[in-house]
């Protein structure tokens, strides 16, 4: 038998918050809340956003450089300049054996795509840059669409929809509502144009760890996971598949990363690290 752990304890001698109350309310009805070590300090806020401030202009470099013709390698090289130009360093650099500084996915590369001399982008081409940084010991993750050129309307549709999608799932986020809730706005506008929702990866909490706690799931019910409280910093990140929401893992790729979509068509992601506030999500990176 499993029983429910408690996770929330009031602060010794001091009187208990709005805060408080609505943890221990929710924690009493048995759902999912988070540790007192998940709700990052102000301090540790403004460090996550002056990480977060280099991670965009890491992005804007990227998307005032990136063009038909150069290959991947190159974008690699960008990120990682710009990174350590900025006292950062980018944290997927040799992170659980991954060997760049850089997530860069082609078409129906879903995510995790190693930048390579060999992929060079062409005319009609949709990639997703994945960058993450860390600044004085502060992580900070976002990604962004590129389009190569023109492209076709059905790969322009993905990465729009897609876009939308993280804004809906943003929306759905407020003080005291559940992981949960993000994950059913993106799959219902996802399933309005037959797309399939990645369910293999997630967003995740972020800031003092690459990873951190909640998991957030680009699908699901309303009110189901974790209970969302102001002064949580994670990122939504959904991955949108032209088709079947499955996915694989690349054989050929050495290192065990790059994931590719079951069907192998097209796919798009679009990620901005957030902070929970009183009043509704902040951008931290975008």
């Amino acid at each position: 038998m499993i029983f429910h752990k408690k996770r929330w304890h009031a602060i010794s001698g001091q009187p208990l918050t709005e805060m408080d109350k609505q943890v221990m309310y929710w924690e009493n009805k048995g759902k999912l809340v988070p540790t007192r070590e998940l709700i990052k300090t102000p301090e540790q806020i403004e460090g996550i956003r002056k990480s977060g401030i280099v991670n965009t202009g890491v992005l804007d470099e990227v998307a005032s450089q990136i063009h038909e013709g150069m290959n991947t390698l190159e974008i690699d090289k960008i990120v990682y300049d710009y990174t350590v130009a900025h006292g950062a360093i980018p944290a997927p650099l040799n992170y659980e054996g991954y060997p760049k500084s850089v997530c860069t996915s082609i078409n129906e590369v879903v995510c995790h795509g190693i930048p390579k001399e060999e992929d060079v982008l062409k005319e009609g081409d949709i990639v997703n840059v994945d960058v993450s940084t860390i600044l004085d010991g502060y992580y900070s993750d976002a990604s962004r669409m590129f389009i190569i050129g023109k492209t076709t309307p059905e790969k322009e549709q993905l990465v729009r929809v897609t876009k939308e999608c993280l804004e809906i799932g943003a929306e759905a986020a407020k003080p005291y509502s559940f992981v949960g809730d993000i994950g059913h706005a993106i799959e219902k506008y996802a399933e309005k144009y037959n797309y399939g929702v990645v369910k293999d990866l997630c967003g995740h909490g972020v800031g003092l760890e690459f990873h951190e706690d909640p998991e957030v799931l680009h699908y699901g019910h309303k009110g189901t996971g974790m209970l969302l409280v102001p002064g949580m910093v994670f990122t939504i990140e959904p991955m949108i598949n032209m088709g079947t929401w499955k996915v694989f893992i690349d054989a050929d790729d050495k290192y065990g990363w790059e994931v590719i979509s079951a069907d192998e068509q097209p796919s798009a992601q679009w990620e901005h690290t957030f902070v929970m506030t009183e009043h509704g999500l902040e951008i931290l990176t975008e």
